[in-house]
């Protein structure tokens, strides 16, 4: 009990790095440069789970391996001892939003942004967006890089403050 509280308190407190590490223990194949964030599920196969480079997994994520539906057909008899299993692969240079939750047999091409809360159950594209539930691709990664070019602003070098005092005084 207490090398289990030892270990949530490592893993949801430890860097990206530390935390991809222990990933990788379980069984997780996890590419460089990835961010991987608390309270993401790898569910009961983790090993099943390939990720590429340049991933970043937002907070609560579910990335799930198997069809927990099969318990019904179990419990009534017509798929005794049964299980239904699939990997995901997910490529490099993906950004998986908050809250989102990929289906067992899901492969996510490269250059993917997938909004917050999305439901992936079916293959996604290189150089795609997708939001929804379920998941559907809305624009191409160029078409999102235009849409934004104008609106962005520079601050990922600014420390906390110097962000803050930014943002306060030009955000309209």
């Amino acid at each position: 009990m207490i090398k289990k509280i030892i270990y949530k308190f490592k893993y949801y407190t430890c860097s990206f790095e530390k935390r991809a590490e222990y990933l990788r223990g379980g069984g997780v194949k996890i590419g460089s440069n990835s961010e991987i964030y608390p309270n993401v599920s790898f569910g009961s196969e983790p090993y099943l789970i390939e990720l590429g480079d340049n991933v970043r997994i937002a907070s609560n994520c579910v990335l799930t391996t198997h069809d927990g539906g099969l318990w019904v057909l179990r419990n009534n008899g017509k798929l005794p001892n049964s299980d239904k299993f699939g990997k995901i692969k997910v490529g490099n240079n993906v950004h998986i939003g908050i809250n989102t939750i990929i289906m067992p047999g899901v492969t996510i091409g490269d250059n993917v942004v997938i909004g917050a809360g999305a439901v992936v159950t079916k293959d996604l594209p290189s150089n795609s967006v997708a939001v929804g539930v379920p998941a559907r691709v809305i624009e191409t990664i160029d078409d999102y890089y235009e849409k934004n070019k104008n609106k962005v602003v520079y601050t990922k070098n600014m420390n906390f403050d110097e962000k803050k005092d930014y943002i306060q005084k030009n955000l309209k």
